[in-house]
């Protein structure tokens, strides 16, 4: 079934009208590819505690138990694939309409659905690789999982003995600097902001529609439930974030 033909041409006009536009995403979109939204009843969060960074650098213990839920969530993530919502944001940044796509998710999905990396802003990292937290040192999960599983080995650095973690902004770690430096001045260049799947209560993320919005861009909202910056918008669409997008940039 189509999204209402109103609804679609007005998110349209806003499109055609827009000469620099920003997309803003958070687990919604990513929800239809069937990851789940950490935050919501059922979710990742409502099953375990979250597991503070200081925590995970200062116990050996919790640094095991973190790559544990990694690995129990890891097939899901590995094996989910981008949905008609991330085809149809990949369409309008080949077409030059949208020029970067800010996301508050680590499923590296937007990639993987043809956004160039360098217009990807991943503001709470990435869950798809490791990283060295001393040296930055890149790594694959599959050889730490092989080794992790045989007998609960934490990976360690082989340039510089650091700590080895997913390459994710965990609970009490700061934000990345660069990544909220580049989110903060697409936000300030762009005449339309569209924030899709996102709740927009997690700050200081969920700051950049407002911003947008009190510099003069359009602002859309795309959520399937009713968020908290819904009476500044131009346009709110509770509706579905696949069918909605695609119906809209007319891709399946």
């Amino acid at each position: 079934m189509s999204t209402n033909n109103d609804t679609v041409n007005r998110l349209q006009d806003l499109l055609a009208n827009a000469t620099r536009a920003v997309v803003f995403t958070g687990a919604g979109i990513s929800t239809e590819s069937g990851i789940p939204d950490f935050r919501s009843p059922g979710g990742i969060w409502t099953k375990y505690q979250p597991i503070d960074f200081r925590d995970f650098v200062a116990s050996e213990e919790m640094r095991r138990e973190s790559w544990r839920r990694r690995f129990a969530v890891g097939s899901t993530m590995s094996q989910a694939e981008p949905n008609r919502g991330h085809r149809a944001v990949a369409s309008l940044v080949s077409q030059g309409k949208v020029s970067s796509v800010v996301t508050q998710n680590v499923d590296g999905l937007h990639q993987a659905s043809g956004v160039p990396s360098d217009q990807v802003i991943e503001l709470h990292g990435n869950s798809t690789y490791a990283a060295c937290l001393e040296c930055g040192k890149r790594f694959e999960l599959e050889q730490i999982r092989i080794v992790f599983e045989a007998d609960e080995t934490l990976p360690v650095c082989d340039r510089c003995d650091g700590i080895v973690k997913t390459a994710t902004i965990s609970f009490g770690q700061s934000m990345p600097e660069d990544e909220m430096r580049r989110a903060e001045e697409e936000t300030l260049a762009c005449d339309l902001f569209l924030a899709i799947g996102s709740s927009l209560v997690v700050y200081p993320a969920a700051g950049f529609p407002s911003i947008a919005k009190q510099n003069g861009a359009k602002l859309v909202i795309l959520n399937r439930e009713p968020t908290g910056l819904d009476d500044i918008a131009d346009l709110v669409l509770h509706e579905e974030i696949g069918q909605t997008l695609g119906d809209a940039v007319g891709n399946n």
